[in-house]
């Protein structure tokens, strides 16, 4: 079974708290794809606030590696540029170039909603299921409560969740079986096409392989054809990365 893992972070200075630690970032991602193609790829980012990120869109993805775009949405003024239509010009480039987005998004999944349904053909992802990743410090059903929300965006077929970062939510040891519920409540929603395994390691409470385990062992609703999925085929599809193509080039 191929395991994709949707998330991680690389850094080499200062600590892993987010938006970004590392101002030499990117040049790190860069250089492991190139070290080890067919095995990394990278979700980058443009300024939003310059206006020439907007003709950067339409070659974004022919640098080696590049899959698409990810922005945070937790705070302003980039949640406000969401909500209040300044970003409409992303949507639209993105879309016309064929480059995935990826958002943590959690207090706007309403406006994520009214973005998919405007622009059918740009392929949206959740991040950490819906919720604030390693940014919150609530657990179990309080980190949680946000999910009604996300569950009505099932509907729209251009948008998909990562399944990244679950440990970090619970207060229980390994399995963490709060969280179980609520992944089974998203993998009936969305399913498993559009639902993506992945870790965010750096915060997580256990190790990767436990990351791992719990859905390729623990779940019992999650095996066969959908647990390929899940654990990195879909994920490959939904970015349109060919890693084979990667490897060789």
């Amino acid at each position: 079974m191929q395991i994709v893992d949707a998330q991680i972070h690389t850094w080499g200075s200062g600590l892993p708290s987010p938006p970004g630690w590392d101002p030499n970032s990117t040049e790190m991602a860069l250089k492991a794809v190139k070290d080890y193609p067919g095995r990394f790829a990278i979700m980058g980012a443009l300024p939003l606030d310059r206006p020439e990120s907007r003709v950067r869109i339409a070659t974004w993805r022919q640098q080696p590696g590049m899959l698409g775009l990810r922005y945070g949405f937790l705070s302003d003024p980039a949640r406000q540029w969401l909500k209040d239509g300044t970003l409409d010009w992303l949507w639209a480039e993105a879309e016309k170039a064929g480059v995935p987005i990826a958002m943590l998004a959690t207090d706007s999944l309403r406006e994520v909603g009214g973005i998919a349904e405007r622009h059918p053909g740009l392929r949206l992802t959740i991040d950490h299921l819906g919720g604030r990743g390693g940014t919150s410090s609530l657990k179990d059903a309080a980190a949680m409560t946000h999910i009604p929300q996300l569950l009505a965006l099932a509907k729209f077929p251009n948008i998909a969740v990562k399944a990244t970062g679950v440990a970090h939510y619970s207060g229980e040891a390994y399995p963490f079986p709060a969280l179980h519920t609520y992944l089974r409540q998203v993998y009936d929603a969305f399913g498993p096409r559009r639902v993506f395994w992945g870790t965010d390691i750096t915060k997580m409470p256990c190790s990767w392989r436990q990351c791992v385990t719990m859905f390729t062992e623990e779940l019992p609703w999650l095996k066969g054809r959908d647990l390929e999925l899940v654990m990195g085929e879909a994920l490959c599809a939904w970015w349109s990365w060919d890693r084979a193509a990667g490897a060789a080039a």
